[in-house]
């Protein structure tokens, strides 16, 4: 049965797996280690090849590994306890973690809009002032 237990951890859960496969796929730490597997995409011989390194460069793919992870050390489940809650409680994170990572995207999004549009004001003040 579902409680209400099951579902905060559930969003709960989804915080970590949305922060690491975002971490990994987008920020400045992990560039060079990204644009590698990049490169060993677009010069990839075979599809395993390809698809093995494009999991490195897509956060949606990347966080379906992290949940996997998650779920290993948490034993978290929904609905049933063997493999179909497993299964449903995999599925469930990966989606969660995905909507997190999509509003993150688009409020730093914003940020730098509202930070570019600042400099404009600014050299335009500057620009006005000289």
């Amino acid at each position: 049965m579902l409680s209400f237990n099951h579902i905060l951890q559930l969003f709960i859960l989804a915080i970590p797996i949305a922060c690491i496969a975002w971490t990994v796929t987008h920020e400045e730490i992990f560039k060079e280690p990204r644009e590698y597997c990049q490169k060993r995409v677009e010069n990839a011989t075979s599809l395993s090849e390809k698809k093995f390194f494009y999991l490195f460069t897509c956060e949606y793919c990347f966080s379906h590994y992290v949940t996997i992870f998650f779920l290993l050390i948490t034993n978290f489940t929904l609905f049933f306890e063997d493999w179909r809650g497993y299964v449903i409680a995999g599925f469930s994170l990966v989606w969660i973690a995905n909507i997190y990572m999509s509003l993150f995207g688009f409020l730093r999004q914003n940020l730098k809009a509202e930070k570019i549009e600042a400099k404009i004001k600014n050299i335009e003040y500057n620009d006005l002032k000289n």
